[in-house]
């Protein structure tokens, strides 16, 4: 999603843009990260059959699946209310002879009972488009992305 800016104060002309956020793993053990933000959030990293932890892979996956429902948010809450359930469901299994996700597939999960065939399509083309818009984490997987590697170490 695009980095957000903080809207001005009443009585300004300028608004002020969210610094970026840092982010960075440090090994906590044997195959065991922690990644971590400069606005203090956590998440254990390991591998698979590790409890308690993400591996990366999943959390690629739940990157992407989380991006979906932020981009969709504010159209749904726009129709259904601010207090709508969703759950996105996210799945794709690794080609582990090539290292890569050949295919990802989200499912979003809505209770949309309440509307009519008709608004019930509508809402699902503008939760579509809207995720096609601004979900970077997707936009990013889909397009392809450079990936660099530099290194930095005492000597």
């Amino acid at each position: 999603m695009a980095e957000p800016t903080v809207a001005p104060a009443t009585g300004t002309t300028a608004s002020t843009t969210v610094e970026p956020t840092t982010l960075w793993v440090e090994r906590t053990g044997t195959r065991a990260y922690t990644g971590r933000s400069s606005r203090g959030a956590e998440v254990l990293i390991g591998s698979q059959g590790v409890p308690g932890v993400f591996t990366p892979g999943e959390l690629l996956k739940i990157a992407l699946a989380a991006c979906s429902g932020l981009s969709a948010d504010f159209p749904l809450s726009r129709k259904l209310g601010d207090n709508f359930d969703a759950t996105i469901h996210v799945a794709g299994d690794a080609d582990r002879e090539n290292e890569v996700y050949p295919q990802l597939d989200e499912v979003f999960e809505l209770d949309l009972s309440e509307l009519d065939e008709a608004a019930r399509e509508r809402l699902l083309v503008t939760v579509q488009r809207a995720i096609d818009k601004v979900c970077t984490v997707g936009r990013t997987l889909k397009a392809g992305t450079k990936v660099t590697l530099a290194f930095d170490v005492d000597s």
